[in-house]
């Protein structure tokens, strides 16, 4: 079992920065491809972007393509979400995501593993 727990979500304005954080545990961190994902009122949760297990690929969500950063430090089990210039649309709550297969998490969208989600909310 994996558990995952994020951090650094908060109120921003518009054209501001926010670098969330996933602390991942139970499984060898490196061995995991990683993702984010966001889900507003009403809306369907939407793919933020996702990173392989060694960090050497990277994919996003057209919405945050050049605005967005993933990264990822295996010696300290955790995965980041650099926001940059962020806009009143991104207001989400964000999870963090996990899954031996990367085709599970870039591909089919569909983690085994989640964390329980951090607010963002940006004011225009």
């Amino acid at each position: 079992q994996v558990q995952l727990v994020e951090s650094g979500g908060g109120l921003v304005q518009a054209g501001g920065s926010l670098r969330l954080s996933c602390a991942a545990s139970g499984r060898t961190f490196s061995s995991l491809a990683m993702g984010w994902f966001r889900q507003a009122p009403g809306k369907e949760r939407e793919f933020v972007a996702a990173i392989t297990g060694p960090g050497g690929s990277t994919r996003y969500g057209d919405s945050v393509k050049g605005r967005f950063t993933i990264s990822r430090d295996n010696t300290k089990n955790t995965v980041y979400l650099q926001m940059n210039s962020l806009k009143f649309e991104d207001t989400a709550v964000y999870y963090c995501a996990a899954d031996g297969s990367w085709g599970r998490i870039w591909v089919q969208k569909q983690p085994d593993y989640w964390g329980q989600g951090t607010q963002v909310t940006v004011s225009s």
